[in-house]
C-alpha cells in the first residue's frame, strides 16, 4: 500500500505535492491507509459499472460503420428494414448520409449522438417514432448535395448556401429509407 501511494505522490505536480507536505501526513497511518482503501474501492466499482455499461450496451460497436449498429436498439428496426429496401442499400451505409465526413466534425456528431443517444434510452424519454434533430437533417442535406453535386450543381450554381425552403428530403423523402420519417 505504502508503495502505491508513493508511486502516485511521485506523479503529482509539484504544487500539489508541496501542499500535502505542508499537511505532513503521516501514510503509515490507519486514516491514510481507510481513505486510500475508500478511494481504490470508489474508483474500482465506478471503473467496474462502466466497463459493463460500456459492454452491455455494446459500446465498441458504434467506433465501426457497419450498418446493424443502428438497429441495436430497437427503434431503429424501422429505419434499417426500410433502408434495406431503399435504392441507397448498396451506395450508402448509415454514417455514409448520417454523420459528417472530415474526421473531427465527425467524432464531434458521434459523441453528441452517443450521449443523446444513451441518455434518451437511459431515461426512456425518446420520441417514437424517431425524428431527426434539425442539426442532423442538416448533416444529412450537405451529405446529399456533396454526393449528387453533380446532378445538383445547376440547382446551386446561382446561390450561396442552400435557401431554408430547398430541402432534397423535401422532394426525396423516401431516398435514403423506403418510407418517409
Amino acid at each position: 500500500m505504502r508503495q502505491f501511494i508513493q508511486a502516485f505522490y511521485l506523479r503529482l505536480p509539484e504544487k500539489a505535492r508541496r501542499a500535502l507536505e505542508a499537511m505532513n501526513p503521516d501514510w503509515d497511518s490507519p486514516q491514510v491507509r481507510r481513505a486510500t482503501l475508500v478511494l481504490c474501492v470508489a474508483l474500482g466499482v465506478f471503473a467496474g459499472l462502466g466497463g459493463f455499461t460500456f459492454h452491455y450496451a455494446k459500446g465498441t460497436s458504434y467506433m465501426s460503420s457497419d450498418p446493424k449498429v443502428c438497429v441495436n436498439c430497437h427503434i431503429m428496426n424501422d429505419q434499417y428494414d426500410s433502408w434495406e429496401k431503399s435504392s441507397h442499400h448498396q451506395a450508402a451505409r448509415c454514417v455514409d448520409c448520417h454523420l459528417p465526413h472530415a474526421l473531427v466534425p465527425k467524432l464531434i456528431a458521434k459523441s453528441d449522438e452517443g450521449y443523446r443517444h444513451s441518455k434518451a434510452f437511459t431515461f426512456q424519454d425518446f420520441h417514437e417514432p424517431i425524428q431527426i434533430t434539425p442539426h442532423d437533417k442538416g448533416i444529412v442535406e450537405d451529405n446529399c448535395v456533396r454526393c449528387h453535386q453533380d446532378m445538383t450543381h445547376s440547382m446551386r450554381m446561382f446561390r450561396t448556401g442552400r435557401p431554408k425552403d430547398m430541402s432534397c428530403i423535401r422532394c426525396h423523402p423516401t431516398a435514403g429509407h423506403s418510407m418517409s420519417y
